[in-house]
C-alpha cells in the first residue's frame, strides 16, 4: 500500500477542528463513526463513549489492536467572576502558560457556543506593572467571553454555567516545507494515520494475517481511555500516540518514535524488537526513546489487569501539550511502520 500524506493531513485537519476535550468527545467520536460506515468497517461502542472498528483477517482465533485517541487537553468553567469573566479548571496534564493568549470556545449545556480569550486577569499593560512576573495559574488566568457580560448574572442568564467545557482553538497550519502544526496533534495525528491505513485496506481489498481492532478512545488524556472493551482473543495491543521531543530525547519530527519504556515501566521487549526489525528490514526512519513523564493507553491497559503484549510508538510531535507540531516524513514513517506490522507474524 502506498502512504498518501496528503490524505493523513486532510484527516488531522478534520479532526483538530472538532473541539473534544476530555469528557466530551461525542462529535468527534461521531466523526470516526461516519467514517467506519463509509469504509464499511464493522464496530461496536463502548459504554464509556469510545468506538472500537475491526477488521476481519486470516486467523479469528488471535487478535490484534491498535488504539489512538481523539480526545484532547481542555478545560471547564470553574466560576463565573463578578465581572463576567471564568475562572478555569485545567482537563488534562498541561501547564498554564501554554495557553495564555489562546481563543477558545465555551460549550453549554443547551448546546450554545460562545467564544473567549484565555488571559491574564492583569493582561493591560497600561494599567498592571510588573504583569509580566505574576503566576500564570487558576488565581490569576480568565476567560474573557466575547459578550457584553457587565456581571455574573450577565453570563448566567446567557447560559454560561459552572461545569461548561471549554477548548481551545488548533490554530491549524501546513507549511510548504512540509510542517504540519497544531494544537490536539497528540493524539489526532495518530488517529488521521489509522484512518488513512485502514481506508488502504479496504479500498486495496487486503486480508491480513489476524482480526485486527481499531480502538479510538475518548479518555486517554485523563489516564483510562483504552483499558477495557478489549476482545479476549487479543495478543498484541499497539498504541499508536506520540514521541515526545526535547532535551535527552531521541524522537525527532521526521521518524517513527517507538517507545521503550514510559513512566508506567517498560513495554514489552520482544514487540518493540520486533517493530524495530521492521523498521530496518523496510528502510522506515525510527528512534528508540524513553518517556520519563508519559503514560498511554497501552498502560492504562496493562495497569487495569489486561493479559496482552504492549507497545507504543507514534510521530514525533515537538512541543506536547503546547504548540505541537510534526513533520509529514515523521507521518509516512509512522504509517508504513503501522502498514507493515499489520501484516506480519504476532511476535
Amino acid at each position: 500500500m502506498e502512504i498518501q500524506t496528503n490524505e493523513i493531513v486532510g484527516f488531522i485537519k478534520d479532526l483538530v477542528h472538532i473541539p473534544s476535550p476530555s469528557g466530551n468527545t461525542e462529535a468527534a467520536i461521531n466523526y470516526m463513526k461516519s467514517f467506519f460506515e463509509e469504509n464499511d468497517v464493522s464496530f461496536t461502542m463502548s459504554n464509556k463513549g469510545a468506538v472500537i472498528a475491526t477488521i476481519k483477517g486470516e486467523d479469528d482465533t488471535k487478535h490484534r489492536l491498535l488504539t489512538a485517541h481523539v480526545d484532547t487537553l481542555g478545560a471547564m468553567v470553574k466560576e463565573i467572576k463578578n465581572d463576567g469573566r471564568l475562572k478555569l479548571d485545567l482537563i488534562g496534564g498541561f501547564y498554564w502558560n501554554t495557553i495564555e493568549g489562546e481563543y477558545c470556545s465555551i460549550h453549554t449545556n443547551s448546546g450554545k457556543v460562545f467564544t473567549g480569550t484565555v488571559m491574564m486577569h492583569q493582561t493591560a499593560a497600561h494599567v498592571y506593572k510588573g504583569m509580566n512576573e505574576l503566576k500564570r495559574d487558576e488565581k490569576n488566568m480568565v476567560v474573557r467571553v466575547d459578550q457584553e457580560f457587565h456581571s455574573k448574572k450577565d453570563a448566567e442568564e446567557a447560559g454560561i454555567s459552572v461545569g461548561d467545557f471549554i477548548s481551545f482553538a488548533p490554530r491549524f497550519e501546513e507549511s510548504e516545507s512540509g510542517f504540519v502544526k497544531s494544537r490536539h496533534l497528540d493524539d489526532k495525528a495518530s488517529v488521521a494515520i489509522l484512518m488513512h491505513i485502514i481506508k488502504q485496506i479496504k479500498q486495496s481489498f487486503v486480508t491480513l494475517p489476524y482480526t485486527t481492532h481499531f480502538l479510538i478512545s475518548n479518555n486517554e488524556e485523563i489516564g483510562f481511555g483504552g483499558n477495557s472493551n478489549i476482545p479476549k482473543e487479543t495478543v498484541e495491543y499497539l498504541a499508536v500516540d506520540m514521541g515526545a521531543i526535547g532535551d535527552g530525547q531521541a524522537t525527532d519530527e521526521f521518524t517513527v518514535s517507538i517507545c521503550a519504556k514510559d513512566s508506567g515501566g517498560p513495554y514489552h521487549f520482544a514487540l518493540r524488537k520486533h517493530l524495530v526489525a521492521l523498521a530496518e528490514k523496510h528502510n522506515i526512519g525510527y528512534k528508540v526513546d524513553i518517556y520519563p513523564y508519559y503514560g498511554s493507553d497501552a498502560t492504562a491497559a496493562i495497569r487495569a489487569g489486561a493479559d496482552i503484549v504492549h507497545g507504543l510508538i507514534g510521530p514525533g510531535i515537538d512541543a506536547s501539550h503546547a504548540f505541537e507540531r510534526t513533520h509529514v516524513k515523521s507521518l509516512k514513517q509512522t504509517a508504513d511502520l503501522i502498514n507493515v506490522y499489520l501484516q506480519s507474524p504476532l511476535v
